[in-house]
């Protein structure tokens, strides 16, 4: 596949909107998104990479390869080298700044879009209301913002020097972390420091903007609700600002824009305190390792949809012990582990890290609706309670997102139906800046969806889907699985108890 043309400018940008349904991409709700896809193209089969949370799916995003590959595979994990006794939010930038020292720089272990770019000669810009944008470019000069607390990362921009930093409050204000400044704020203020800020001097090759909305109000009050329709119209807001900046620059008709989400949304069917069913089972569980932490001891890593569990010592027998007992639980869905019956190995989903968790389960999901009358119900760890909503699991309505683009250099008025994923937005935004991407990419270039590749290439590719099967006895547990040549998808994976002699399974 040919470069675009090398007499012509270019233009990429990335909007993030943070935990964006498909099924909210409409004239009702999202009326700039929804003229967007209509002019350009719209994936109809986009994946978030397991487990389809935001960390995870930032540095996706921004690498191109799935877990095993850039090291990053939770919002929250053990990261023995930086502490060894609890989870730490992987995104942090001190945690980031950490990772680094304690690594030889390799808390990524691969570059990312962004370094590529700049590593090409070519300029950057990069903003967002959550420290996940920092992935993209953590050695760049940052200016980060966070609430009282330092529990949130509220603004976050780079190239962002002093004197970049002047301008920014001198036009716009301090930064908001009052605690009564409202997410809407803080993404207009983001926005604005990209569009007026950042882009003064010219909008430069690539820019990235990531928004907090409408996860935020997903979390706090469910798809569908009031507040997550409302945040979803003001975010719409934020791209008609990003939009109106390109021409105001002159530059529409020389910039590709792509609308992504990190994952989907579900709603909270019931929230399992795990920890506390372990130790009602025999099992010594916590939420860190205390200093008398004994061999056999485990540590549980809630991540909303999906849980890690640590082993002291990575004890065998009690592994073996944990798996049944997951196996026999009502919330478990798909778990990972390695050398263990009855499990997927971990390089299935793509979480064979180094330094792995023992297991990995992904709770159960439902096809039912919520309140508001949305599909999607899951059950989750502790850290919220049921009725709120959260991700992370092997759902479809986790894994399906959002992926929206339109530009000169891609078709108009096209609906992609082929599997596509986060994986795939570095190769194919270094494709269309002209920058040859490197060999480690897992994700392919999106070539069907290039205007070049109309009535030619699209035709020729074809999808695949196969479902992985393993039984632990009780259950089939199920990934489906979607392919296009050699990149593949999780679509979904599903725990069905097998049927007994004369006996019917429980509906699903």
């Amino acid at each position: 596949m040919s470069a675009p043309a090398e007499d012509k400018p270019r233009h990429v940008v990335l909007v993030v909107w943070d935990g964006m349904r498909p099924d909210f991409v409409t004239e009702r709700y999202s009326p700039t998104l929804n003229k967007l896809a209509h002019e350009g193209v719209q994936f109809r089969n986009h994946h978030s990479v397991y487990p389809t949370a935001t960390d995870v799916n930032g540095a996706a995003l921004a690498t191109g390869a799935y877990p095993n590959h850039n090291g990053l595979f939770a919002n929250l994990a053990v990261r023995a080298a930086i502490n060894p006794r609890r989870p730490v939010d992987t995104a942090d930038p001190d945690i980031i700044r950490r990772g680094d020292e304690t690594s030889g720089g390799k808390y990524l272990s691969l570059p990312t879009i962004a370094e590529l770019v700049r590593g090409a000669n070519k300029k950057v810009a990069l903003a967002g209301t959550k420290s996940v944008a920092v992935l993209f470019h953590r050695h760049n000069d940052w200016m980060i913002a966070r609430t009282r607390d330092k529990q949130l990362t509220i603004f976050a921009a780079a190239p962002m020097s002093g004197a970049v930093s002047e301008a920014t409050t001198a036009l716009l204000g301090p930064f908001l972390i009052e605690s009564n400044a409202t997410a809407t704020q803080r993404n207009t203020y983001s926005t604005r420091a990209l569009t007026e800020v950042l882009w003064r001097s010219g909008v430069p090759e690539f820019s990235l903007l990531w928004l907090s909305e409408p996860d935020l109000s997903q979390h706090n009050f469910a798809p569908g609700s009031p507040e997550a329709i409302a945040a979803i119209q003001a975010v719409d807001q934020n791209l008609a600002t990003v939009l109106g900046a390109l021409d105001r620059n002159q530059v529409r008709d020389w910039t590709d824009v792509f609308v992504v989400s990190d994952h989907g949304f579900s709603t909270i069917r019931r929230s399992i305190d795990v920890v506390g069913l372990l130790n009602k089972a025999g099992f010594r569980a916590g939420q860190e390792f205390s200093g008398s932490a004994k061999t056999g001891d485990i540590l549980v890593c809630g991540n909303g949809g999906s849980l890690l569990f640590y082993v002291k010592d990575h004890d065998s027998a009690v592994i073996g012990r944990l798996i049944e007992w997951l196996e026999q639980s009502d919330f478990a869905g798909i778990v990972f582990a390695d050398k263990a019956k009855g499990a997927f190995p971990l390089s299935r989903g793509y979480i064979d890290v180094a330094d792995p968790p023992d297991v990995v389960m992904s709770f159960r999901w439902y096809g039912d609706k919520n309140k508001f009358g949305v599909p999607g119900l899951i059950d989750a760890d502790w850290n919220r309670p049921a009725g709120e909503g959260t991700h992370a699991t092997l759902s479809p309505y986790d894994i399906h997102n959002t992926l929206i683009a339109a530009g000169p250099d891609l078709r108009r008025g096209f609906d992609d139906d082929l599997p596509t994923g986060n994986v795939d937005l570095a190769p194919t935004i270094l494709h269309l800046l002209g920058i040859s991407p490197p060999a480690h990419l897992q994700g392919r270039e999106l070539a069907e969806a290039f205007a070049e590749s109309q009535g030619s290439r699209s035709t020729s590719q074809r999808s695949d889907s196969s479902v992985r099967v393993i039984s632990n006895g009780k259950h089939d547990l199920r990934l489906k699985i979607s392919s296009v040549y050699d990149s593949e998808y999780i679509d979904q994976g599903d725990s069905e108890a097998l049927k007994e002699p004369n006996a019917t399974a429980p509906a699903r």
